[in-house]
């Protein structure tokens, strides 16, 4: 039990440094905030969540079929990840100050109510067709969690970094949508680039001396 406690804080110690980078996920719910309203932004934070666990489950299931069926392939996917990581650390590293717009003319509001049925489809939908997690969850599965880990364990981390995705984005609707809370985070954001980006290159050269079970 203790070994997947460490696995679990591993994850979520490098899964905190992704969520709270500025990206497309965050931008969709500053837009649902500000154009529609905190409660449209929080079930966008759910599709988003749910999002999560689609690309946690494909890559559980994947990276299991890879180690056990052809070390290549397994070879083929990690330089894959590796490439990826240090690429993504080194444009975070490079990064200028990330900015977030949102239309002035759109904050009042938008007459039409959405529904929950379509914010919750442009939280998964902008999740889901990001690339971007293929080898994001595959470089940090196959580096962290031991391939002697039950699968059920492995759902479970899914399902609590989906959890807290959904939170931290939650919390983004409930706080970060006035004037002064956007500024903070726009000012925070080099330096959360810069420490992610530093994170990401550290786990692509870790991953590149990992070998297949």
């Amino acid at each position: 039990m203790s070994n997947y406690l460490v696995e679990l804080a591993s994850l979520m110690v490098i899964f905190s440094f992704a969520i709270v980078s500025p990206g497309a996920d965050l931008a969709m719910v500053m837009r649902q905030s500000l154009v529609h309203s905190r409660r449209q932004a929080i079930i966008t934070a759910f599709g988003i969540g749910t999002s999560l666990m689609f690309h946690v489950t494909y890559t559980i299931l994947g990276l299991g079929l890879i180690i056990s069926q052809s070390i290549y392939l397994f070879n083929i996917v990690k330089w894959c990840g590796v490439a990826y990581l240090i690429y993504i650390g080194i444009k975070a590293l490079r990064a200028s100050q990330t900015g977030i717009s949102v239309e002035a003319g759109q904050i009042t509001g938008s007459g039409k109510r959405q529904s929950a049925l379509k914010a919750f489809g442009l939280g998964f939908a902008a999740n889901a067709l990001n690339p971007k997690p293929v080898f994001f969850f595959l470089s940090i599965f196959s580096t962290v969690v031991s391939a002697q880990t039950p699968m059920m364990i492995k759902f479970g981390y899914g399902l609590v970094m989906a959890n807290s995705l959904i939170l931290w984005f939650v919390g983004v609707s409930l706080f970060m949508t006035t004037p002064r809370m956007r500024a903070a985070f726009t000012r925070a954001s080099k330096w959360i680039d810069r420490a992610s980006g530093l994170v990401f290159i550290a786990l692509g050269l870790k991953l590149a001396t990992e070998k297949a079970a």
